[in-house]
């Protein structure tokens, strides 16, 4: 064999591959997307990221894959031609044409690491920018708008969205890669070996009949039927797969719940209905790894059973034509891989059934969690829209998702230093209110006027304390500001204990009191200055001259901010000049309470 001239016919062969494999795969993809349920979710998760018009980057990036994808199979070719000369040189006795043949391996050898390093750092590079790409889009998508908090109001069920952000997008862009790369070389080896088959095999009789180049028919036959079979077996590994993401993720949720919520489990001696809980989840678990382990078992032995069938196969048909001297030892060797090479790639769909199985389990839950996404961006919601310093709403109807008024036709206004006090029995909708003002809750309508340029500071009775520093739990969502300040805000807060502490990393959550993080919460609205304060049930876990004292600090501190408080006790009424009582049924009152008065 002339292997320089081989050389210059690989890289011919290597560039009209590569034109007509980039042109095969695009055409493919898009035939794909526009015919085929799973193809259209594949785009929906793909297109952007690979759009020219966003970034060439990633197309080159991929286009240089594809390219030593190729290069592999042609060094394959190669290889092949190397073990005809090899096992040639063998059979003939022929030292020369031996240490000939082990310096052209070195050279075969040394371009093959080196392709194989190249290619393994591209595709990493590739995986780890996809990934990091995704990963952001996806969470500005679920940061935005609030659909984290808004998406429990539609009516799609969607198990876990933090397993499909951390994992599920990991998952898809290693399996994108690896499986469209592993068909386009499984493509071309096929054509490239059937060839060099096409070329090795003799006439092959079959029952009586003689036929030409028998094996590679024989070849395509045998892998058909094996992939038919193969489908029959692995298709329930589909279901199984999207079972085994769910329940998992179900079980460790409930972990992480039992952890949150350590201290009320303990309280309540709850251990026996816990663990029964627990122990429902993880037997969803284990017995669906029970049936996904019999039906892999099955799959798996069908697989090796035909794989091992194969290799002796070539060696069986060619054996006649070795002994009868019509062909040598190197062409039974090239027949036994190019045989390999082809069975290989005809059978990649039947041994990478499993791969496909979960690479469809993960593109439903994306495609799930996108929905999910759009649907809750659809919501309805308040008109909202800014006013010079006052705050109101007009025309304001709240419903439950059931079509129930919660309230009807609200109408208020609210000046620079005015304060609101909202009350009414449970249940009646005093909390579904500030959601609605906030743009939180969907069943909505009406207008909410913001003061212009102001911002909105919202008190929960039970504050969000974020991981990190105090200092960074005390400015939360400003960036936290070194300095006396914070120091100051916890000292006026009957905090000052905590000062030594401002930068201690820590769940605070855990170790603060609840009447100890509503004082925080206190001290996060002095640092923030809001020209608007909604505080629901925000002093409930003080007592009475705890509240007033935080009451009275806030209005000394903050004299014009307008405060819309929602309260049962009696003693807020000193701190708020209007109240809105909700009545139910959509009805409700408007009116002055009394001169407020701050005295001690």
């Amino acid at each position: 064999m002339d292997w320089s001239r081989e050389l210059v016919a690989s890289l011919t062969w290597l560039a009209q591959a590569f034109v007509i494999s980039m042109i095969g795969l695009t055409a493919g993809i898009l035939l794909i997307a526009r015919f085929t349920v799973w193809g259209r979710q594949f785009r929906r998760l793909t297109w952007e990221y690979f759009s020219p018009r966003r970034n060439k980057r990633p197309l080159l990036w991929l286009s240089l894959i594809v390219l030593l994808t190729l290069f592999a199979v042609r060094m394959e070719v190669l290889f092949s031609f190397w073990y005809n000369g090899f096992y040639s040189a063998l059979q003939k006795l022929d030292i020369g044409a031996f240490w000939f043949m082990l310096g052209v391996f070195a050279v075969l050898a040394t371009i093959h690491v080196g392709r194989a390093l190249i290619t393994f750092w591209l595709r990493q590079a590739l995986l780890i920018r996809w990934r990091a790409w995704m990963t952001n889009a996806l969470m500005d998508r679920w940061l935005g708008k609030q659909v984290y908090y808004r998406s429990r109001y539609v009516d799609e069920v969607t198990d876990n969205p933090d397993q499909r952000i951390q994992q599920d997008i990991e998952s898809f862009v290693t399996s994108s890669l690896t499986l469209l790369m592993g068909l386009l070389s499984a493509v071309v080896s096929l054509f490239a070996f059937s060839i060099i088959l096409w070329s090795l095999s003799g006439p092959l009789a079959i029952a009586g009949m003689e036929i030409s180049h028998g094996m590679i028919f024989v070849v395509y036959v045998y892998v058909l039927i094996a992939t038919v079979f193969a489908v029959k077996l692995g298709h329930p590994l589909i279901r199984l797969s999207f079972l085994a993401e769910k329940f998992n993720a179900n079980f460790r949720y409930a972990l992480i719940r039992l952890r949150e919520y350590s201290e009320s489990i303990a309280f309540f001696q709850g251990e026996d209905v816990e663990r029964s809980g627990l122990g429902r989840r993880f037997a969803h678990v284990i017995g669906n790894s029970w049936a996904l382990m019999y039906r892999s078992l099955k799959f798996s032995g069908f697989n090796l059973v035909i794989s091992q069938a194969s290799v002796v196969f070539p060696f069986i048909v060619q054996a006649p034509r070795l002994f009868s001297k019509q062909i040598t030892l190197g062409d039974m060797m090239q027949t036994s891989q190019a045989f390999g090479q082809v069975e290989g790639a005809l059978s990649f769909f039947r041994s990478s059934y499993d791969d496909f199985a979960g690479y469809r389990a993960v593109l439903l839950r994306l495609n799930g969690f996108l929905d999910l996404m759009e649907s809750t961006e659809a919501l309805p919601g308040p008109a909202i829209a800014s006013q010079p310093g006052n705050f109101g709403v007009r025309g304001l109807d709240v419903t439950v998702p059931s079509g129930e008024v919660l309230l009807n036709d609200l109408n208020l206004q609210l000046a620079p230093g005015s304060a609101l006090l909202v009350r009414g029995r449970s249940g009646v909708g005093k909390t579904t209110l500030l959601r609605a003002i906030a743009g939180l809750w969907p069943f909505v309508k009406g207008t909410v006027l913001r003061p212009e340029g102001g911002r909105a500071l919202f008190l929960p009775q039970e504050p969000y304390l974020p991981l990190g520093t105090l200092r960074a739990a005390l400015y939360y969502p400003a960036v936290p500001v070194d300095g006396g300040e914070a120091a100051k805000v916890l000292e006026d807060c009957l905090l000052a204990k905590l000062i030594p502490r401002l930068d201690d990393e820590d769940d605070w959550s855990r170790i603060l009191s609840p009447g100890e993080q509503q004082r925080l919460a206190i001290g996060r609205v002095l640092l923030a200055r809001p020209q608007l304060v909604f505080l629901d049930e925000a002093s409930s876990a003080m007592d009475e001259s705890l509240e007033h004292a935080m009451y009275t600090l806030v209005r000394a501190r903050l004299p014009d901010v307008i405060m819309i408080s929602v309260g049962h006790r009696s003693s807020l009424m000193a701190f708020h000049g209007e109240g809105l009582e909700l009545l139910g049924e959509g009805k409700w009152t408007l009116g002055t309470i009394a001169a407020p008065s701050i005295t001690a």
